[in-house]
């Protein structure tokens, strides 16, 4: 089966099998941001038998954190504690790729002493209880959101990581700025479609400007990207269509799809139900591989996946409940338990106060 086989996801570069750990938040680093002990041992367990490694959503300046105990890239500082991080995974046989990211108006407010450095595209408040109306972001304040992506990238190859991934999906600043609902905007950042992707086409126009000059070919450039939103108005497939129109033009290694499963269609009201991974092939048709996520947890659903558009596949509660799951799913026998002694200890309280939704999905929990 081609998923276990390895796969080369860029001239030169090999993975020793399409499988990817999806980027999670652990909420589980240390008080000054650096990746905790606890963190290390989690990621040490879940690299053994994967392709590539994505790590959890890591901020990229003051006003990026949209979590507690958010690993960071904002400083120098923080090189050590990340140099160790893509050693760990490295050592396990994983690719290591760092997703670099800035919450934008999800930031939570308890976060933040001054209110006016929770920022987006607009004022507009996003549709969720316990946030507050961002402050809109200045082109001043833009054009250094860009740099400081960049200034993060360039930190995160002194680490030693094989990649960044730039966080687009999941309501974040990156897909604030590519949406109608909160980016209002009325100069070059805002309006038509078009306007509405230029500070994604900056970003990694500047990202790979550092990859580029660092001279580190080898270097993975992934992008995330969430293909529609349910607000009014709200981000439309065939708004998506246009944005992987524009993506397939850029230098970028890998497309992940954010999706609750992976051959599911349109959400929004009046849409065609054709999947969503179909329409957009439509446009990308393969120029660029594509990291499939959602509902996937068994052999036959990562055969499926690879018959159905996805280059690569994503894997998120599955690895939670078994770390060595790359393994065992080849058997057909795997873990379906959250143990306590496999994760940090917040993020394990974090599954455990939802684990109504998570034992009806078929998980169980072990202290």
């Amino acid at each position: 089966m081609k998923a276990f086989k390895p796969y080369e996801i860029k001239p030169g570069i090999i993975m020793k099998n399409r499988l990817v750990m999806a980027p999670m938040t652990t909420y589980s680093g240390n008080e000054d941001f650096t990746v905790s002990k606890a963190e290390i041992d989690y990621y040490r367990l879940r690299s053994k038998t994967l392709g590539m490694v994505i790590t959890a959503a890591t901020s990229i300046n003051d006003s990026a954190q949209a979590f507690e105990r958010q690993m960071s890239l904002k400083h120098d500082r923080y090189i050590p504690s990340m140099t160790t991080l893509a050693k760990t995974i490295k050592n396990e046989g994983a690719l290591a790729v760092i997703q670099l990211h800035h919450g934008g108006r999800m930031n939570l407010p308890s976060l933040y002493n001054d209110p006016s450095m929770i920022v987006s595209a607009s004022a507009i408040k996003a549709p969720r209880e316990n946030l507050v109306t961002p402050k809109a972001m200045t082109v001043d304040e833009i054009k250094q959101t860009i740099d400081d992506f960049a200034m993060a990238t360039k930190r995160a190859i002194q680490a030693g990581f094989d990649g960044v991934e730039l966080h687009g999906a999941n309501t974040y600043l990156l897909q604030q700025f590519f949406s109608p609902h909160s980016n209002r905007r009325e100069d070059e950042y805002g309006g038509t479609v078009k306007k509405r992707m230029r500070f994604i086409e900056e970003l990694i126009d500047s990202v790979h400007e550092v990859i580029k000059t660092s001279h580190n070919k080898d270097f993975i450039l992934g992008y995330r990207f969430s293909p529609e939103e349910l607000e009014e108005p709200g981000i439309t497939v065939e708004d998506t269509i246009q944005l992987v129109g524009m993506l397939k033009n850029k230098p970028l290694d890998y497309l992940h799809i954010s999706l609750k499963h992976y051959r599911q269609g349109p959400s929004r009201k009046d849409a065609l139900k054709t999947p969503i991974i179909d329409v957009i092939q439509n446009t990308l048709n393969h120029e660029i591989p594509m990291i499939g996520v959602g509902g996937i947890s068994t052999k036959e659903n990562i055969a499926d996946a690879l018959e159905n558009g996805y280059e690569m596949i994503s894997i998120g509660l599955a690895i939670l409940a078994d770390p060595l799951w790359g393994k065992h799913v080849e058997t057909g026998i795997v873990k379906r338990e959250f143990d306590a002694k496999t994760m940090p200890k917040h993020l394990y309280e974090r599954l455990w106060k939802n684990r109504e939704y998570f034992t009806r999905d078929g998980y169980n929990f072990k202290s």
